[in-house]
Parts: structure tokens; C-alpha cells; sequence
């Protein structure tokens, strides 16, 4: 990716010089086309920017989106590959423009719902801590929130897949595929809070010993419990969209990639493994995964 590399350092120039745009605006198009470059890195494909045709770009769009990127996130993107394009071709490194027919997302289309972290302070907010399933209901929802989790992985989470010492926990997702996903402090605390405090004083059915979250005769939460859940507080809260326990994944996901975190990583939380027509399997470092959600996620 070393002629990228080059072709980008002249693009920065160009839009500084020719352009006289503030550093800033010059940093935000550098890093949409650094985005793309990543993309083609896990994606395997080693093209140079005058080999790139307009299907690559459409598949990094619908990568993009299934990472929980934003609509009018999407169209900075384009615009910043419009632009690297449009100076490649004035420097008559590309005869052809792949972006030209490339379409911006319409900003006001129906992509999934994703909540502000005021909204999500707000909902976690107005649970109720005097009764007993307000602890394990906060737990539940800062571990949606903050391990980007389906609603199977939370009701499924199992007490001996908690690894506190370490920041982990091991998730069994889709095709029961095993993965580790940092956890964060906050969401640690409280699940901590709810063992101790609610979990314990429980009389444990037989065979759901190892269920982390409960409900009140000691066997495992249900899905459609979950969504009653959030449902419920929703209404008590006052939020206006019309959200369920992915809404939290989403946001999860959107708040790491907007705040500026590796996409590799975030495919790699999620435990999606294919999300281009190419099967990609990055295998990260864990301590790269953990220390991107400590310094990417609102809740770290």
C-alpha cells in the first residue's frame, strides 16, 4: 500500500496549497481515504488507486454501513474520495474516475437506529435501582452497550465466560462461534454490583447455574424479555425512537467507528466475519482490541 501512501502525501499538499482548505477540512479527507485504504488491507486486495473500479467502492459502502456508519458519515467519505480521485486525475495518475458514478447514501434513509450516549445516559438513567432487577437490568444494558452484544449473547453470557482480570469476555455468537470481546470498567462494575447484590440471594433453577442474568424463579431471560426491557424504559424516558436491544449494537459500533476507531477491530468485536463478498478473517491482538475500546468508546 506504499504508492498509496505517496499519492496521499500529495493529495494532503495539494488541498493545502491549491486548495488553502484549514487543517482540519485537509485532516477529515485524509482520513476518509485512509478508511478506504484500510478497507482493501483487510479485505485482501492489493490495488493500487488507478486499479480501483467502482464495484470495490460499492463494497467498501456496504462494509461500511454494516459497521454502523451513519448516512451523512458515509457522504464525508465519498466527498473525500471524490476529491483524492479528482486531484489523481489532474496529476494524470488516473485516465478514468472510479467515484464518478459512485452515489452519496440519501442522508434522510432509513438505516438503523443508533442512540446519542446522552440518549443512552438518559435511558440507563431511569432505571429503577430500588427494586431488585434494576441492578441486573443495568448491568444488562451497559454490557449491550458496551460489548456491542446480539440480545442471544447477553441471555446466553455465561458466568464462567467473565475473565474481570484480564478485561474480557468470551461471547458464544452466530454458528456458535466463540469470541473474545473487550469489557469495559463501567459495565464490569455493575456487573460485579449485580452478582453480588441480586444474583446471589437467587435460588438457581437446575441447569442454569452458569446464566449470568436471571429472572426472578432463577432461570435464563428470554429475548422477548430484553426488548420488554428497553421497551419499558424507553417509555418511562421518553425516547422518541423506537429502539430495541440492537439499537445498542449499533451504537455501539457507530460510536467507535465516528470516534474514529479501526475497522478491523470494530468487525472483530462484532464477530462479523464476512462482510464483504471476499470471507475476511483478521485475527487481532487482544490487547489492540481492548485498548481500542478504551480509548474509542464513550463508556472507557
Amino acid at each position: 500500500m506504499s504508492d498509496w501512501s505517496s499519492y496521499i502525501k500529495g493529495f494532503k499538499a495539494y488541498l493545502q496549497l491549491e486548495k488553502s482548505l484549514s487543517g482540519n477540512s485537509v485532516d477529515a479527507y485524509v482520513h476518509d481515504v485512509n478508511k478506504f485504504v484500510q478497507y482493501l488491507d483487510v479485505a485482501g486486495l492489493k490495488l493500487s488507486p488507478e486499479k480501483v473500479e467502482l464495484h470495490h467502492l460499492q463494497e467498501f459502502l456496504k462494509w461500511i454501513t454494516l459497521l454502523g456508519m451513519t448516512a451523512r458519515s458515509q457522504a464525508r467519505i465519498i466527498s473525500g474520495l471524490k476529491g483524492f480521485y479528482k486531484y489523481l486525475l489532474l496529476e494524470n495518475v488516473v485516465l478514468k474516475d472510479p467515484t464518478e458514478m459512485l452515489e452519496s447514501p440519501k442522508i434522510g434513509r432509513k438505516l438503523p437506529r443508533v442512540l446519542t450516549v446522552e440518549e443512552i445516559d438518559k435511558l440507563i438513567g431511569g432505571i429503577d435501582l430500588s427494586k431488585s432487577e434494576g441492578e441486573r437490568n443495568k448491568a444488562m444494558l451497559e454490557t449491550l452497550y458496551g460489548c456491542g452484544l446480539r440480545v442471544s449473547e447477553l441471555v446466553d453470557l455465561k458466568v464462567s465466560n467473565l475473565y474481570f482480570n484480564d478485561g474480557f469476555i468470551k461471547v458464544i455468537g452466530k454458528g456458535n462461534k466463540e469470541r473474545l470481546v473487550p469489557l469495559g470498567s463501567i459495565a464490569a462494575k455493575h456487573i460485579m454490583i449485580y452478582m453480588k447484590s441480586v444474583r446471589s440471594k437467587i435460588i438457581v433453577k437446575k441447569g442454569y447455574e452458569d446464566i449470568l442474568f436471571l429472572n426472578r424463579r432463577g432461570s435464563k431471560l428470554s429475548r422477548v424479555m430484553v426488548f420488554l426491557i428497553i421497551k419499558t424504559l424507553a417509555l418511562k424516558t421518553g425516547t422518541v425512537k423506537n429502539i430495541s436491544p440492537h439499537t445498542f449494537r449499533h451504537s455501539f459500533a457507530t460510536h467507535l467507528v465516528e470516534g474514529g476507531a479501526d475497522l478491523r477491530a470494530v468487525q472483530e468485536m462484532l464477530g462479523h466475519e464476512s462482510i464483504t463478498t471476499t470471507e475476511i478473517y483478521t485475527h487481532l491482538d487482544k490487547e489492540y482490541l481492548r485498548s481500542t475500546i478504551l480509548q474509542y468508546h464513550p463508556r472507557s
